[in-house]
């Protein structure tokens, strides 16, 4: 468990932090975080897409509990907030390891994002600057000879409609045969799975689409950890590899990774006169679990001299027990879906059945 402050702040729920006021606003975040109480019928792949998360976003912040029956009554961190990769704040920016489309608007309007689906092993989502050529409601998917090779049953065409795995739109990219579309399968966002395409849920494309007229910057970026000061508070937010993602769908785990001495060098950089008050045990720390949210690090003038666990106060105890906070700082927001606070057991067989039922849909 990493020892240190989540910022479960309902000050923030607008979260329109500009830190430049002379031009066009540049965010340094949005969301917020919070927590819900599972039912027991809940899985993580139902609650992520229920709350604008992938399945590796709600699986990282809670890795201690089963992915297809975390349990009636269970808490289930919902990673809500997210810190702005560090990219021109426009148009269209996808950050891989995040899974995660941001999308910018001129007006200085909020930003928006959503949970994306990439390519899978071999077939990478291409990095780098592109933009939206032409866009298509009721897209037709023509498979590649490669796919057809792959798998013989594929038709020349599949028409527009519901078995058609662009989902309802698309829009076309530069990169030859890459499109960020909707898709059939739900359960792949958030997920490496695709050929190289940028899927969505089949409601987050409908409502992209209606945003991004053709010729919008498109900015596919590979930033695994983030750094910004929200007022006079760090905060670092790091993510799994896109290699250790792959290394999830294997093995039911994210792997604990080695800190990088390039990430500990842009946290120093981005810290500034402060890196003397860091505590980079718990840096290393947070940058070795990969939680996926952001986590405060320092305060300015304030020297790291004590951590603080991260907890989630049982509804048993909720009335009675209260939480250490900084005055700058709320209690988490906590949203009860049911009474129970006891956990179901289950057996192997049902978790078996509910995973083999997503993976179909």
């Amino acid at each position: 468990m990493i020892k240190t402050k989540i910022l479960f702040s309902a000050l923030f729920s607008l979260l329109l932090v500009p830190i430049s006021q002379a031009h066009a606003k540049t965010y340094t975040h949005i969301g917020e975080m919070k927590t819900v109480r599972a039912a027991y019928e809940d899985t993580l792949v139902h609650m992520a897409r229920a709350n604008n998360l992938g399945f590796t976003d709600i699986r990282s912040a809670n890795p201690t509990l089963d992915p297809w029956i975390p349990g009636a009554g269970a808490e289930v961190i919902v990673p809500n907030m997210h810190l702005l990769p560090e990219a021109e704040q426009k148009g269209i920016v996808i950050n891989l390891p995040e899974m995660r489309l941001y999308r910018f608007f001129k007006d200085g309007r909020t930003p928006v994002s959503y949970p994306i689906g990439i390519g899978r092993e071999g077939l990478e989502t291409p990095q780098g600057l592109t933009k939206v050529t032409h866009k298509v409601a009721g897209p037709t998917w023509r498979p590649t000879e490669r796919m057809r090779e792959e798998d013989p049953t594929l038709p020349a065409v599949v028409p527009p409609g519901p078995d058609n795995p662009l989902g309802t739109h698309a829009l076309y990219l530069d990169f030859p045969l890459i499109r960020i579309h909707g898709t059939n399968k739900p359960y792949g966002i958030g997920r490496r799975t695709s050929s190289g395409c940028i899927r969505m849920y089949p409601e987050s494309i409908i409502e992209l689409y209606d945003q991004v007229p053709s010729g919008t910057q498109v900015n596919v970026i590979n930033q695994e950890v983030k750094v910004q000061w929200i007022g006079n508070e760090l905060y670092v937010e790091a993510h799994p590899s896109i290699e250790n993602v792959t290394s999830m769908e294997k093995d039911g785990k994210i792997p604990a990774s080695e800190p990088k001495e390039a990430d500990i060098a842009y946290i120093s950089r981005i810290a500034g006169d402060q890196v003397i008050n860091l505590d980079w045990d718990e840096i290393r720390t947070i940058l070795s679990e990969r939680r996926g949210y952001p986590i405060q690090v320092a305060e300015r003038g304030t020297k790291r001299t004590k951590v603080t666990p991260v907890t989630v106060t049982p509804a048993k105890e909720a009335v009675t027990q209260k939480t250490e906070v900084k005055p700058a700082i709320v209690k988490q927001k906590t949203v009860v879906k049911k009474e129970s606070t006891t956990v179901k057991t289950v057996e192997p067989a049902e978790t078996q059945e509910r995973e083999a039922f997503y993976r179909a849909n």
